[in-house]
């Protein structure tokens, strides 16, 4: 397979040689390094790139050229590639326009002039671009194909894991696609064995659960170590940030993850007001970040695997895996984040996974397309989901139990809701009912204040109606509210008096439960914010607290 370009422009040909040999010195094994002296004759090359069917990963244009400026340049190739990275160079003098052209075009980055030395002023932000456009990139498919119906919960949650653990697949549905319908006579299977999962080698997985496929595509399921100075419960922003933070003040950190890194927060289809990033990004964006950086200072992540129990034996704590197997630690963070509040009504249980999903389910945009999608829930997750799945479905209705978007959702929200015309905001309504035999086929709608009901034709339901936290398996090891959310520092004390069984001289820190060292943060631990920025903080800082409690016991 050919490799991906990187274009860059320049009418100056001693900087446009610099800058071409520091491009290729540093990415040439893995990309072809093209370099144009106009924005015209650039603009003639990718026209040229897109009739043979190759690939531009990144522009790098100089905004001070004759006839056509690196801005216009870049606007142009946008229309040609518009999944390449964009990077303006300027001089200093130019800043302010270059500021201007990121806040009225899809520029991503603008560089100064001159960049010496590459490793410090041009590497590093180029990467992170290379980095984001790899993330995206669909070259001609040669990985995982996931073959399986579209109303199937184990075809469902294939793809959501793989998805969610950011390893492209090619999904094959057997009712709509020649090819998976090929693929499985090949195999000599039937539609009992759905969903079935070919890897690239040609292996087949039927059926496979999570932890089969985590096996086979290379993700670390078991630990390495039969002891670590830290444990992380939980691999959402609060865990990771935990990891990043312990792991880099060297801490030999864990993380263990019964599902996906970046948790609910790792669904979302767009945070727009975390700090850093003025253009928004995703929430697998955000997860895959932070993986990254938490593996960069050699943090074990185990995924997928679930904590079912933990055991105290002195100075240690052991996290209790699922399937009988302990890790041993000194310190644990308790950061599992909440669920999705189940809807309790009739019908919903039987569909739920063909037809009904709790939270973002972004493995189902495409298969929405064109339809008519209902969303239960007024907050940010309902309103970032529902500006999603407006990109694909024909109509989106937002079923809001409340009379006001703004009661519970940021203004940002609900005014880019206001401003796109297929999705439609029903207030005062719930749900009472769905209606289907093998998929959701219907939904029965209440007006909360007129008692009026009616029948609507639905195929998807997505589900954001509050959080809930399972921390029953928590019972008897640290205390809890009477909603099950984690008590910490204090709210721990009671009239001025420590926890019961409380030993150590001493009180909680702030992010301590009621067994000294093992601590909680993020959505999980009672008072949270409920906010990624918040999640990202507490993990931050309770790393701080580990180290003060392992400085008096090891």
């Amino acid at each position: 397979m050919a490799k991906p370009m990187i274009l860059t422009v320049d009418d100056d040909p001693q900087v446009l040689q610099a800058i071409a040999r520091d491009l290729r010195k540093e990415y040439g094994d893995r990309f072809r390094i093209l370099r144009a002296d106009s924005g015209e004759k650039a603009l003639e090359a990718i026209k040229e790139l897109k009739l043979r069917n190759e690939t531009v990963a990144l522009f790098l244009a100089d905004q001070r050229m004759p006839q056509m400026t690196g801005v216009e340049f870049l606007q142009a190739a946008l229309e040609i590639f518009p999944e390449a990275k964009r990077a303006l160079l300027t001089a200093y003098a130019d800043t302010d326009a270059a500021i201007a052209a990121i806040n009225k075009t899809s520029i991503n980055y603008y560089l100064t002039k001159p960049w010496d030395p590459p490793e410090e002023r041009l590497y590093p932000i180029l990467n992170d671009l290379l980095d984001d456009w790899l993330a995206d990139y669909h070259p001609p498919f040669e990985g995982i194909r996931v073959i399986g119906t579209r109303w199937s919960p184990d075809s469902h949650s294939v793809k959501d894991f793989l998805a969610r653990n950011h390893v492209p697949y090619q999904w094959l549905d057997v009712e709509r696609d020649q090819e998976g319908r090929d693929l499985l006579n090949y195999s000599s299977e039937n539609n009992n064995s759905l969903p079935l999962v070919i890897l690239d080698n040609g292996e087949r997985l039927i059926k496979p659960s999570n932890i089969q496929v985590a096996d086979k595509i290379g993700l670390q399921t078991q630990a390495k170590q039969p002891f670590y100075d830290l444990a992380i419960v939980g691999g959402g922003p609060a865990g990771l940030a935990a990891a990043v933070y312990g792991a880099s003040e060297g801490l030999n950190t864990v993380m263990i993850e019964r599902e996906a890194p970046g948790g609910q927060a790792g669904t979302s289809s767009r945070i727009e007001n975390y700090l850093g990033f003025p253009i928004g990004l995703s929430g697998a964006d955000l997860a895959r970040r932070g993986v990254t950086q938490a593996k960069r200072f050699g943090v074990e992540i185990l995924t997928p695997q679930e904590v079912a129990g933990i055991r105290m034996d002195g100075a240690y704590r052991y996290a209790v895996l699922k399937d009988g197997t302990e890790i041993a630690c000194h310190a644990l963070i308790l950061a599992m984040g909440v669920s999705w509040r189940r809807l309790s009504v009739p019908g919903v249980e039987k569909l739920t996974g063909r037809g009904i999903y709790y939270g973002a389910a972004m493995t189902e945009a495409m298969e929405c397309s064109n339809e008519q999608v209902y969303i239960v829930g007024g907050a940010n997750s309902a309103g970032q989901a529902a500006m999603h799945f407006s990109k694909y479905a024909k109509q989106v209705h937002m079923l809001v139990r409340g009379d006001s978007l703004e009661k519970g959702m940021s203004q940002y929200l609900v005014e880019q809701i206001g401003a796109t015309e297929n999705i439609v905001v029903q207030l005062n309504t719930s749900v009472v009912e769905a209606k289907g035999q093998d998929s959701l086929e219907a939904l029965i709608l209440n007006n909360n204040i007129t008692g009026e009901q009616e029948t609507v034709t639905a195929n998807s339901l997505f589900i954001f109606i509050g959080a809930v936290p399972h921390t029953d398996w928590l019972e008897g090891i640290v205390e809890r509210d009477e909603r099950g959310f984690i008590l910490t520092g204090p709210d721990l004390s009671k009239d001025g008096k420590r926890p019961k069984g409380w030993h150590e001289d001493r009180q909680p820190y702030l992010l301590e439960t009621s067994t000294p060292g093992i601590f909680a943060v993020g959505d999980v631990h009672h008072g949270s914010v409920k906010r990624v920025a918040s999640g990202v903080g507490e993990g931050s800082i309770c790393v701080s607290f580990v180290h003060q409690y392992l400085a008096k016991v090891v």
